[in-house]
């Protein structure tokens, strides 16, 4: 059912671009190229015309209006991207995320969206023309924050801000262990997405067990756990390039051994 609503939608998306002579082509990104949509998936959509208009908020919502029932839509600087409009369509109900690109734009991809409209075959031409590169996370920006992001999470449980913590935790995550993981088993480092069907079971349970409650004992061996996964996908990640900051992680594991044995 989902899948008919989906396609419904694209066919009069393309039927409202087509009028437009500056609109040139039509492509779906995310779990489409895959063919992993389900009745829980949103649509991703890239939208490519001649003229840039992603400076404009409200000149994409006038685009996005055309296309369905249109109950909500914002930018997504959230995110990162601006250029993206994340839209909530009634009627069915249905979220869409629309990026809007200019053909020079849609030459930088992180995947290779699937192309259901175009002008001259101006998508394929630059699809075929170019390769597509999911941005991996810096290894050594990450090592250079790592011991201090640790014996900043250590000072939160001592003091009990346990709430923070446990966020800080969910940031470890996003930012650092769920992208590691991915990495380590051939998949894209997209945070935390899809951990639970792409990791395999001992990955998976793993990083579950950095998911603490709110006490202080709990998060503490949460916080040990996010450090032991760090360390076993860093040594399987990095090359000798990386340089390991030593001082900083003896010094922070002695003080969170400290607060330990303080509960």
């Amino acid at each position: 059912m989902q899948d008919t609503i989906f396609h419904a939608f694209i066919d009069k998306v393309v039927a409202v671009l087509q009028e437009s002579p500056d609109m040139l082509g039509l492509a779906v990104a995310g779990s489409w190229i895959t063919q992993e949509m389900d009745d829980y998936s949103d649509l991703d959509l890239v939208l490519v015309s001649k003229t840039k208009l992603s400076t404009d908020p409200n000149q994409m919502k006038s685009v996005a209006q055309h296309f369905g029932n249109l109950l909500s839509a914002f930018t997504g600087e959230h995110v990162g991207e601006p250029r993206v409009l994340i839209c909530l369509y009634g009627n069915p109900l249905l979220h869409v995320d629309i990026k809007f690109l200019t053909p020079d734009e849609f030459y930088q991809r992180v995947e290779d969206p699937v192309v259901v409209w175009e002008r001259d075959g101006i998508l394929t031409e630059i699809i075929e023309q170019t390769t597509s590169a999911w941005p991996h996370p810096d290894y050594q920006w990450i090592e250079d924050r790592f011991w201090v992001w640790i014996h900043y999470a250590t000072l939160k449980i001592g003091r009990g801000e346990l709430t923070e913590t446990a966020d800080f935790l969910a940031f470890l995550r996003m930012v650092v262990l769920g992208p590691f993981l991915h990495i380590k088993n051939g998949n894209q480092p997209r945070g935390v997405r899809k951990v639970e069907t792409k990791l395999p079971t001992t990955d998976f349970e793993a990083l579950s067990e950095t998911v603490g409650c709110l006490n202080k004992q709990s998060l503490v061996v949460a916080l040990k756990k996010a450090i032991d996964i760090y360390e076993q996908a860093r040594n399987a990640l990095f090359d000798s390039s990386v340089r390991r900051n030593h001082e900083a992680e003896i010094e922070v594991k002695k003080y969170l051994e400290k607060i330990d044995k303080q509960l």
